[in-house]
């Protein structure tokens, strides 16, 4: 029930000042799970928004929290007063079972050190040179969505966008090339993540020693990939370094401080391997799927975005240097990333006590930034609903509010070429927080998905296999071919209705795949 005196979504101030209401929301328990069941855990606490102003003050299951929506409060938290808001108890269970002391997780002159070390390996002219990875795992999909459209077959696209971005990043950082390596190393972190955010979200904590099925499927997870990992380092230590793979890991095997001299331990190699995972597997699966929701929702977006990519690329493999030259599609996918922020909220620990704009946000409390919200604040989004890429013509992103757009956790959003690409800036999410905010977003498939889930894996690898066994020159012309006769997949959702804790599913892939004339 909205308080007295509260005001509805189209009745919000269209001026860029704060709303401020204090007042403290705490619904009981039983009504605090009757309005989660009923809205979600988003809808909840868009609510909360609406009702309460820029910055909702809740007190959820003894938890007391600030929601943070106004740019003015963003750039606060995030950027001048960004010391007083810290990864403290808030980022625990992320540090303990997932990240370690990994760039996301890691805070003070730890987290200066590693964005020391790591900064040179994710500049734009160090990611050209994986501009390679993408093009051959990107072309490997169009060929199985081709194979698949040809049978009629339907595909899930947001597995198929959670795999194409691992195959990315594994072949990046690992140099992974066995298929049966790729799906499983994806499953077990996937498997780690679904475990701390059911954890975070769960109101019951059961202890880690019981061997609950979930329990054993974690550290099962975690054993594999931390032993991946450790036999990697070992076997490229037993080689000359002039044999070591030109990856990720190599870098930052040979990584050395400046100011010390010091190389990574192997427990910091695997966290920041893991860390980098985690910042941008999931991240860009989710963006993608928007996006090719948002297209086949606006086919003259979609026809506007073709038009200025065809002649760019007149049919041959894109370069690093074609990416400056499509400024329309970067304008499509900032405004996906706007409608469609891939980690709706992150969180931060209040250190000290301090005000905004009146209100008292005492030491220990729980920030959380809110960025699906601060995406549609009316006073700088007029409409803010309706998906329109000339929202991020260069007037007028001058003309706006610097932090009224933060989607990747708290840095402002420039994205040059690398973040065109599946391999995500991990720097982005190192003083910012996780992709993955503690209790407040859903991780992987859920629970209930995993048998139809490890089915597609499985379709998947089939293909793989089937593909390295029949490679051959006649398959090499065909796939050279291909490449001249530009193809597209495009996402037709149907009848089903597209929300934030419910996309589209499925989609058929001969209605979907076209050849472009």
């Amino acid at each position: 029930m909205r308080p007295q005196g509260s005001i509805a979504t189209d009745a919000m101030p269209t001026t860029s000042a704060p709303t401020i209401r204090d007042i403290v929301y705490a619904p009981s328990v039983p009504e605090l799970i009757r309005q989660m069941r009923r809205k979600g855990q988003l809808g909840f606490f868009m609510d909360a928004w609406r009702d309460y102003g820029d910055l909702p003050h809740l007190k959820l299951g003894g938890r007391e929290m600030f929601l943070v929506i106004h740019p003015d409060h963003v750039r606060r938290v995030t950027v001048s007063h960004a010391d007083n808001y810290d990864k403290l108890e808030t980022y625990d269970i992320v540090r303990e079972l997932l990240l370690g002391d990994g760039l996301v997780a890691s805070r003070g002159e730890l987290w200066r050190r590693q964005r020391r070390l790591m900064a040179p390996f994710f500049t734009p002219r160090a990611i050209e040179q994986y501009l390679p990875v993408f093009v051959a795992d990107t072309e490997a999909l169009i060929d199985r969505w081709t194979r698949l459209a040809s049978q009629g077959q339907p595909i899930e696209l947001g597995d198929e966008m959670m795999l194409v971005t691992a195959a990315v990043i594994l072949h990046t950082m690992f140099s992974t090339e066995s298929t049966d390596d790729m799906l499983e190393i994806k499953g077990a972190v996937e498997t780690m993540i679904r475990y701390v955010a059911s954890g975070q979200q769960s109101p019951i904590q059961l202890p880690r020693w019981l061997p609950t099925p979930a329990n054993r499927r974690y550290f099962k997870a975690r054993e594999l990939v931390h032993h991946y990992i450790a036999a990697l380092l070992a076997q490229r230590r037993s080689l000359p370094q002039d044999q070591w793979p030109d990856d990720l890991l190599t870098k930052l095997m040979l990584a050395r401080d400046e100011q010390t001299g010091e190389a990574m331990s192997d427990a910091l190699l695997r966290d920041e391997s893991i860390t980098i995972f985690f910042a941008g597997h999931e991240t860009t699966a989710r963006t993608l799927n928007f996006l090719f929701y948002a297209l086949a929702q606006h086919p003259e977006v979609e026809q506007r975005m073709v038009a200025e990519i065809e002649p760019v690329l007149g049919g041959r493999t894109p370069t690093v240097e074609d990416l400056k030259r499509l400024p329309y599609t970067l304008q499509v996918i900032k405004e996906t990333l706007r409608l469609y922020p891939a980690a709706p909220l992150y969180a931060r620990d209040v250190v000290a006590d301090d005000q905004m704009d009146g209100v008292h946000l005492p030491g220990g409390t729980r920030v959380l930034p809110f960025p699906y919200a601060t995406h549609r604040h009316p006073g700088f989004w007029p409409d803010p609903e309706r998906f329109d890429p000339e929202r991020w013509t260069a007037e007028a992103e001058a003309a706006r509010h610097p932090y009224a757009f933060h989607p990747l956790r708290g840095r402002q959003a420039h994205l040059p070429g690398q973040q065109l690409l599946a391999v995500r800036d991990p720097r982005h999410h190192g003083h910012a927080g996780p992709a993955l905010p503690p209790a407040t977003q859903a991780g992987p498939p859920a629970a209930g998905r995993h048998g139809r889930h490890h089915r597609q894996q499985e379709r998947y690898a089939d293909d793989h296999r089937a593909k390295e066994v029949s490679r051959c020159p006649a398959n090499e012309a065909n796939a050279s071919a291909k490449r001249t006769d530009q193809r597209r997949v495009s996402s037709r959702p149907g009848r089903t209705k597209l929300c934030w804790r419910k996309w589209p599913r499925t989609y058929n892939a001969r209605a979907c795949c076209q050849t472009l004339k």
